[in-house]
């Protein structure tokens, strides 16, 4: 009998290859291993391994330093101090357990401070208890204190130090001796309100610290929004710059492109003018797109050139003219110096006006106006006799936005509507600061 024909590839199901080996055959030599069905192990680095959080890290290893020293401290001073107080209890291995224990929970408290403030008191409270000798025992309990006052766990440090020296006033002066493994002391005014203040000048020294801290913390917050915002108006200051560069530019190059097709057959000529001041005014754009993104290469690149100012209001009024706007600037008093951003914004606030005229009016005429005779302001109008185009003239709509934020950021005002006979007007107020080289 003939062997069963393989299908063709075109007949093959879908994901199968027809070199794949049968079932129960071994790949050949040197052949990568076919991955089964399984999902395909995840690539990166291995997992840590878990350590417990004394041993993570700098600070892991800070706070297993900061409890051995503490623990040497308690067992040390204690055991000499003990043998200078016969009234009390000696040390015996449930002392040196206490002693111990104190110190051992400080290496949870920087992560767990209320948890470390809390157990701190208890031991502390059942070595008073148990009349063992006075010493550096109170070390590992205060640090825990301070610790959770850092941390903000202002309460709990409080409630702490309350519950010890509470603890430490009934075994002292208010159990009977009975209830006591050491003989009750006389009360000495002197005594306790020395240890109470001793203990308030600790805590009091923790507040001071964690006070600094907050003022320090909240100082850096402030600085970091102060230059977030810096940055932010930035970005908006070089966002109306674009918008103003473009918004007249491409305005123009709209209107000359369709003036450029429709004379085309008929009036090469004309249409060949059209042309050329789609080229002037593209090159124009370029040149001040690239100035104002100059400054995104950072501190210390320089601007290729001066920015506009009201100098340069005839290229403005050139511009127009090339597309059908006939444009006047008249001025009222004697022109005087601005500074370079009040000039530039007038400029702005102008070359707007004027791009919201060509694409938002019939009219083919604009008037202009510098106001000088206010001394401590600068008057820019920019009025149409319209009528206004109806439908949709194109534009982002945010160019009378943009320039009350221009204006808002000298402390002047905007003002824009229409007039009573069908015209538009634009109206910007401007406090006019000395230059900057007076």
């Amino acid at each position: 009998m003939m062997p069963p024909m393989s299908p063709p590839p075109s007949e093959r199901p879908p994901g199968r290859s027809g070199t794949e080996p049968s079932a129960g055959t071994e790949p050949a030599v040197g052949a990568e291993p076919v991955s089964g069905p399984g999902p395909t192990p995840a690539s990166g680095p291995p997992p840590e391994p878990w350590r417990p959080p004394w041993v993570r890290g700098a600070r892991g290893g800070r706070s297993l330093g900061l409890a051995a020293g503490v623990a040497v401290v308690q067992v040390v001073g204690s055991t000499f101090a003990g043998r200078h107080q016969s009234g009390r209890v000696p040390l015996d291995a449930f002392g040196y357990v206490l002693l111990l224990l104190g110190p051992a929970l400080l290496v949870v408290c920087r992560n767990r401070p209320v948890v470390a403030v809390a157990g701190t008191s208890v031991v502390t409270a059942g070595y008073l208890a148990a009349g063992y000798p006075y010493g550096p025992v109170f070390a590992s309990w205060l640090i825990a204190c301070c610790f959770a006052i850092a941390r903000g766990h202002r309460r709990a440090a409080w409630a702490g130090m309350a519950g010890v020296y509470l603890v430490h006033v009934l075994v002292t002066f208010v159990l009977p001796d009975g209830w006591q493994r050491v003989p009750r002391t006389a009360f000495s005014w002197q005594q306790e309100l020395g240890l109470l203040a001793w203990l308030l000048l600790v805590m009091a020294i923790a507040e001071i610290i964690r006070f600094r801290r907050e003022r320090i913390a909240a100082h850096r917050a402030y600085r970091q929004q102060l230059e977030q915002r810096r940055a932010n108006e930035e970005r908006l200051k070089m966002a109306r710059e674009l918008h103003d560069i473009l918004a007249h530019s491409l305005s123009l190059i709209n209107i000359q492109a369709g003036v450029g097709l429709a004379l085309l057959d008929q009036r090469p000529e004309e249409a060949r003018a059209a042309l050329a001041t789609i080229k002037s005014t593209s090159k124009e754009a370029l040149g001040e797109v690239r100035q104002v993104l100059a400054t995104l290469r950072g501190p210390g690149a320089a601007p290729r050139g001066p920015a506009p100012g009201l100098d340069r209001l005839d290229e403005l009024t050139d511009q127009a003219d090339r597309v059908g706007l006939t444009a006047e600037v008249h001025e009222l008093g004697d022109r005087r110096p601005l500074s370079a951003a009040a000039d530039l914004t007038a400029f702005r606030i102008v070359q707007e006006a004027l791009t919201n005229v060509v694409r938002h009016s019939a009219a083919r005429e604009a008037v202009v106006v510098l106001d000088w005779t206010d001394p401590e302001a600068l008057v820019v109008r920019v009025e149409d006799p319209g009528p206004a185009v109806l439908g949709d003239a194109g534009g982002s709509g945010s160019g009378l936005a943009g320039m009350r934020e221009r204006a808002g950021a000298f402390g002047g005002t905007i003002s824009a509507g229409a007039l009573p006979d069908g015209g538009f007007r634009v109206r910007a107020e401007l406090p006019t600061p000395k230059a900057e080289g007076e």
